[in-house]
């Protein structure tokens, strides 16, 4: 009798012990095996925007140098508008966007670079880049040099940086002097980088390359020395574009427009920093001597110790 008491008592306090569960959590057991758990609408509460892809992200980001120009939209009242993709490239790809505010006529276009994710982008030059760029931490450098997944992401945050960093620096020079032209860079959210969008704004046509071009004599040779100019602006603020040909250049109203300095090179940081700059020259060199310039301007030896002139290194 005494086992059986005790047996009793013990399944009464099992019984009494999964009452207390069943009453704590009335759905658990109730809830039919075929009906559906409850779901949480992640978007129930959210604000978005009445028109438009998203709200603008303007406040989330790293902006660009003051003063703004007038043409940037900045109000946080301010939608984005996906267009379309300007460009795809091994690294990254430019969409075209549209910030506007509702019901105003205030809206600019903008060139909006993303990397892509780590496991397909395809960083297959950035050893010789990366020299010179450090971060403080020897784990991430690690990972950068073992090319794990989180270092591949953490080239991809470098290499945009690094882009947003040249320029907002070029632009800066460049609005005081006159003397190179580079989009405005607008803002830097993670390995997404807002530019100015260089080309007609009515149409949403971007800007033609120079490859695509066949100037006349004398706009082949007015080009030329914008690209000098340029050159020489770059190694005095001691950088190299890394990656210059005459498909990183734009034309806008007879303008030279650089474009694409994700890999930009400082000249003195970087090993193979005159090795790069003296390459960029080379290569335009050539393309403007293909195009009929004549040899007498052309001097990439001249150019190239000019500009390692200008950077200190001569």
């Amino acid at each position: 009798m005494r086992e059986h008491d005790q047996t009793s008592s013990a399944s009464q306090r099992r019984a009494r012990g999964n009452r207390r569960f069943d009453d704590d959590e009335p759905r658990f057991l109730k809830r039919s095996r075929h009906e559906p758990a409850p779901s949480f609408d992640t978007n129930a509460d959210t604000d978005e925007p009445s028109s438009g892809d998203r709200w603008s992200s303007w406040d989330q980001a790293v902006t660009g140098p003051t003063p703004y120009p007038d043409w940037l939209v900045t109000e946080l009242a301010a939608v984005d508008t996906e267009l379309g993709v300007l460009k795809t490239g091994k690294e990254a790809e430019v969409h075209l966007m549209r910030r506007g505010v509702p019901d105003t006529d205030r809206s600019c276009l903008l060139a909006v670079k993303r990397y892509r994710a780590a496991e397909h982008r395809l960083f297959h030059r950035d050893a010789g880049y990366l020299e010179g760029r450090r971060v403080r931490r020897s784990r991430e450098n690690r990972a950068m040099e073992g090319r794990t997944a989180f270092g591949r992401q953490m080239i991809a945050g470098q290499w945009a940086a690094a882009e947003f960093a040249a320029l907002s620096q070029l632009w800066q020079i460049g609005a005081e002097y006159g003397t190179i032209a580079v989009p405005y860079p607008v803002q830097l959210l993670g390995t997404e980088l807002m530019l100015e969008f260089v080309g007609d704004a009515a149409t949403g046509n971007a800007a033609p390359r120079l490859a695509q071009l066949r100037p006349e004599p004398t706009e082949l040779r007015d080009l030329w020395h914008q690209l000098v100019d340029a050159l020489v602006v770059l190694a005095r603020a001691g950088l190299a574009h890394g990656d210059l040909s005459p498909y990183n250049l734009l034309v806008r109203d007879g303008r030279l427009v650089l474009i694409d300095l994700p890999q930009v090179v400082d000249v003195v940081a970087n090993p193979q920093g005159a090795e790069f700059l003296a390459r960029d020259v080379q290569v335009v060199s050539k393309w403007f001597a293909a195009r009929g310039l004549p040899v007498e301007l052309i001097d990439p030896g001249e150019l190239t110790r000019q500009l390692l002139a200008e950077v200190g290194l001569r």
